[in-house]
């Protein structure tokens, strides 16, 4: 009788976690978050700066914060602000020092981000992941599931100590930091998770995976991929169940799982449960309810402040940066279907700072967002707006359409003469036709995007693709410092990246010849 799971499941059901988001008021809850964030940070350099203290005390203190306080991206918060934490000053932007800096570079660039990560924020990265959990018992699982292993896939949680503080994934800062009552049910284990070399990890995650029972995996889908892969050949098996015959639910973030499920499916032989979540390297932002097969539910009670910029041309140039004074709205006068790029004051002393993510609504009355991509990740030569989401949805399309695998994708514009062209490069190990596939993309993104159908008449007067090995993607993450965890292959390449990437297919091409 599996007592242990009827104790761990009760015991979820009996949290005091308001679980379902949908009941809060939008409005009323964030206004709360917003308060109890200035008061804390009134007496910080930045909160004195400001004038966090008269602003509280204003019955408008949600429109003074805003008209008060400019949007930062990470330059400007991290070069007037951020960077004092760094040498290890307290009551820089959030009370106390900063223990913790999330080392990210996204997938906009290379260079590395020391994103603050503090005690209050790790607290409420522990409590969403709570919720998270106890919603879970709404999906009618058996006691049994809650006995099972949860295998986490994220960076080492070996940190490089600095002097004054610690560095790292923050995958890595979260599972150092997870409550000793988890230690039982968290794999791989402290041991290998410390582990900095991504093949030796995944080496030993593969060896290491007959004598576990898992029952829930997280991680990006990528990597998922690649160890369950790993795992199936390594042990002789035909599919992931005849190793973990409990494995019940994949918990995904980070990117959409839609170029990937045609290939994951293909792992599985029972069904799986997709349950998507939003954590990034700047807090929790949702996760999907039971329910809700659209998208995620925002997490507006937990220490985190939003507002959404319209992604537009009014807001952000060609490039994906955005102006002085952009328009932002708060989460009551966002609409559906729109697309916004995302705002963050959070416990961790961000304020009014620009993560890179575009979101949208897809239902107000459940604060119900998608991810649709980056700031930087998207294509407009000309007008054509094309989005990380129109991308994804015509990926998917053409894998169905041509019963094909495609694990990884991403696109460039370029100058057509004196016009314009877009070239795909797509990665897979079936056989698949560039010139059909360019085509076949082509047809979808005319039937997805107004705006594309009209400049692929006037402006965009070619679309061609490249179709290369799965490994040569996987060579270029290993090449960039990327290999393993939470990164992400960019879905759009310009600028100096395109011209390495270029240089890359080369070089890889030229060796596979010999």
């Amino acid at each position: 009788m599996p007592i242990l799971g009827s104790l761990i499941r009760k015991a979820y059901e009996l949290r005091q976690f308001p679980i379902d988001i949908s009941v809060l008021n939008p409005v009323v809850e964030q206004a709360k978050v917003l308060k109890k964030l200035l008061l804390r940070a009134q007496n910080t350099a930045l909160g004195e700066h400001y004038g966090f203290g008269n602003i509280v005390s204003s019955p408008d203190f949600v429109d003074l914060f805003r008209k008060t306080v400019p949007v930062h991206d990470y330059g400007s918060m991290f070069n007037n602000w951020w960077y004092r934490s760094l040498n290890g000053e307290a009551y820089v932007a959030w009370p106390g020092k900063v223990k913790y800096f999330a080392l990210t570079s996204g997938t906009s660039n290379d260079s590395s981000k020391h994103i603050p990560v503090t005690m209050d924020m790790l607290r409420a990265i522990k409590k969403a992941s709570i919720r998270q959990l106890v919603s879970t018992t709404k999906y009618g699982f058996p006691d049994e599931f809650y006995e099972k292993g949860i295998l986490m896939i994220g960076g080492s949680t070996h940190l490089q100590y600095n002097g004054t503080y610690y560095q790292g994934d923050l995958s890595g800062i979260t599972a150092g930091n997870i409550p000793f009552w988890f230690q039982h049910f968290y794999k791989p284990g402290q041991a290998i998770s410390r582990e900095q070399e991504w093949s030796v990890k995944l080496n030993e995650i593969v060896r290491n995976a007959i004598n576990w029972d898992i029952g829930i995996i997280v991680g990006v889908p990528a990597w998922i991929q690649i160890i369950m892969e790993k795992i199936i050949a390594h042990h002789g098996v035909n599919s992931i169940h005849d190793i973990w015959p409990n494995l019940a639910a994949y918990v995904h973030s980070g990117v959409s799982i839609e170029p990937y499920r045609k290939s994951l499916d293909h792992l599985f032989t029972h069904p799986i449960l997709y349950n998507e979540s939003y954590l990034a390297s700047e807090g929790y932002i949702a996760y999907q309810q039971p329910g809700n097969k659209q998208g995620m539910e925002i997490i507006l009670d937990n220490g985190i402040f939003y507002e959404f910029i319209p992604f537009n041309n009014t807001n952000f140039d060609s490039e994906g940066e955005i102006v002085t004074n952009p328009e932002t709205y708060t989460i009551g006068e966002v609409e559906e279907n729109k697309e916004y790029a995302l705002l963050l004051t959070t416990c961790a002393g961000a304020w009014r700072y620009l993560i890179g993510d575009t979101i949208k609504f897809v239902s107000r009355e459940k604060n119900e967002i998608v991810l649709t991509g980056r700031t930087k990740h998207f294509i407009s030569l000309c007008g054509e707006h094309l989005s990380q989401d129109n991308m994804n949805r015509a990926i998917r399309m053409l894998q169905d359409d041509l019963n094909v695998k495609i694990n990884e994708f991403t696109i460039t514009g370029i100058r057509f003469g004196n016009l314009f062209a877009h070239k795909w490069y797509l990665g897979t190990d079936d056989h698949l036709d560039p010139v059909v596939a360019a085509e076949k993309l082509d047809t979808y993104l005319k039937m997805l995007n107004d705006d594309y159908r009209v400049e692929r008449i006037e402006a965009i007067k070619n679309v061609s693709a490249e179709v290369l090995p799965l490994q040569a993607f996987r060579d270029w993450m290993k090449i960039k410092g990327k290999e393993g965890g939470a990164h992400k292959f960019p879905r759009v390449l310009k600028n100096e990246q395109l011209e390495q990437w270029e240089g890359h297919i080369k070089s890889y091409i030229i060796q596979s010849d010999l």
